[in-house]
Parts: structure tokens; sequence; C-alpha cells
């Protein structure tokens, strides 16, 4: 008797020891939990990390992310307002912001993919049939005169851009998935780009673009180049001119300084002032090689008859 209610104590230990176990679970950060009772759940969602307590073997734990989840879509070919077809690679963040509603309403994250899939292509989709390609590949924030392209046509302007196109897509999207628990954090392009069709009529299109644009900056070029030189060549004669203006001034200053020099010599002893100026004409005139035709009575021959 003694050994079966030591066997009944001993089960009876056990089955609690269990039942305490089962009855606490440990909520980790970065996690959320829903309590489910016979698969209904059992109140608020639990955020909080800790050590939590449920009603063992009745109550079950489902456990979901509090963190920033990841969506990537499939690259798909999306036509354009202008009927023009590109490949679109749109990714987008999300969150489960009530897990009480996600498991309801999804119930898992596999789930939530599928329906983020549906929601998020679909707006895409949408918004680029109303949008020109123009808007789909350039951001919003594009200038092309800040970035010396010049002024570009009217199909060439943009209304939203690829940025404020995303922001309109995440809009759109976020109206839809509350219902399903979930939080859309953003919608982005990874990637855009032209089907094989397409290509090649854009890249004719960018070197035309450039080639002009080259054609702009050369005759730009040209024009400055002129008119540098056109005020070189006028400062050039304005130097030379004001060159020569004064050396002819300090020419004649010069003359007329020499022009009293020699008045002043001449009045001081003309007599020598005159054989002077005469000896500076013999030895300018006469070389070893020169012969001389004059007069006896040539005045520029009076010194020389002179000499005994």
């Amino acid at each position: 008797m003694n050994k079966i209610l030591r066997v009944v104590a001993i089960a009876v230990v056990a089955a609690g020891g269990v039942a305490l176990f089962n009855a606490f679970f440990i909520l980790p950060e970065g996690k959320q939990v829903v309590i489910t009772q016979f698969g209904r759940p059992v109140g608020k969602p639990i955020t909080e990390a800790g050590l939590k307590f449920k009603i063992p073997f009745i109550q079950e734990v489902t456990f979901f992310d509090k963190m920033i989840l990841i969506w990537d879509g499939d690259p798909n070919q999306v036509p354009t307002n202008d009927k023009t077809f590109v490949y679109l690679d749109v990714t987008a963040r999300w969150r489960i912001s009530n897990a009480l509603v996600f498991l309801q309403a999804v119930n898992n994250e596999t789930r939530a993919q599928t329906i983020l899939d549906d929601i998020i292509d679909g707006t895409v989709r949408d918004l680029v049939n109303k949008n020109d390609l123009v808007e789909i590949i350039r951001s919003s924030d594009w200038d092309p005169e800040a970035m010396g392209f010049g002024p570009v046509g009217e199909d060439e302007k943009i209304i939203y851009g690829r940025d404020k196109i995303s922001a309109m897509i995440h809009a759109a999207a976020s109206k839809v998935t509350p219902k399903y628990g979930i939080e859309l954090v953003d919608v982005m392009f990874k990637r855009v780009n032209y089907i094989d069709t397409v290509q090649q009529r854009v890249y004719e299109r960018m070197i035309s673009e450039r080639k002009r644009i080259a054609a702009e900056k050369r005759s730009t070029g040209e024009g400055l180049k002129s008119e540098i030189l056109g005020k070189l060549e006028r400062e050039l004669r304005e130097v030379s001119s004001l060159a020569v203006r004064e050396s002819q001034k300090i020419k004649g200053k010069a003359d007329a300084e020499a022009s009293r020099i020699y008045a002043q010599a001449y009045n001081q002893d003309p007599e020598f002032y005159a054989f002077s100026r005469s000896m500076d004409a013999y030895r300018l005139t006469m070389g070893e090689n020169t012969r001389l035709v004059i007069s006896p009575d040539s005045p520029f021959y009076r010194y020389l008859k002179n000499l005994k």
C-alpha cells in the first residue's frame, strides 16, 4: 500500500512539474506573441520581452516577429502610359503591426508575402500604367539645367519622378495592409530596365542628346573664344598706341634736350663747335676707300685747306 502511495505521489509531483514547466514561456526581444485557447485568441498580443505565464496544456502561444521584414517582388514587364514596356524590380519593407489581426487574417509570414505580392504588384502596375516612361526612369530631383544638360523638350519634362511615384505606391498600398495587421514601411524601385526592343532606341536617343549638348558646348566655347580674342586684340592695340605715343613723347623730349645742348655748346664757342662738327663729318664721310671730288673753295674743305 505504501508503495502504491509512493508511486502515486511521484506521478503527481511529476505531473505538477510538467504542468508548471508548460505554464511559463520566455518572450525574447524582437518577438511578439498571441495566446490561443482551443484555437481562439485570448487577450491582446504580448509585445514586451520577458518571462510570461499561460494556462498549461489548454493555452498555446504563437510567435511573430516585431522587426522590419523584407518583401521582394518578381521582376515584371509593365507597360507605361506612353505604351513603352519596362522591366520593374520592386522591393518593400513591412512589419507586423497587430499580431492578433495578423493571426486571424493571415496566420503566417509565408501567406503574408503572397498577400503583399497581390497588393504591391497591383498598385505598382496601376500607377506605372498611368505615367509615362520618363516619370519612371527619372529621379524626382532631376534637374537637367543644373547638371549641364541645358533645356529639355516637353516630352522630357517630369511631373512626379521615380521617387514620388514610389511614395504614391506606398501610400496607396498602405491603405489596404492594416486590415491584415501589416504596416508597410516603404516601397522602392530596386531596378528599372528597358526591354530589348526599346533599349536600342533609348541608346540612340541618348547619343543624339549628348551630341546636341556637345555641339551647344562647342558653339558656346567658340563664341567665348571670339569674344576673348577680340578683347585681347583691342587691348593690344590700346597698349601699342600708348607705347607709340609714349615713345614719341620721350623722343621729342630727347630731341629737344639735344637741341638745347647743341645750342648751348654753339653759344660757348661757335668756331670750335663748327670745327668739331666738321671733324665728325669727315670721320663719318671718309673711309679707307673713299674718294671725294669737291672744289677747293667748298666749305666742307675749309679746315683741311688750312692745314700746313
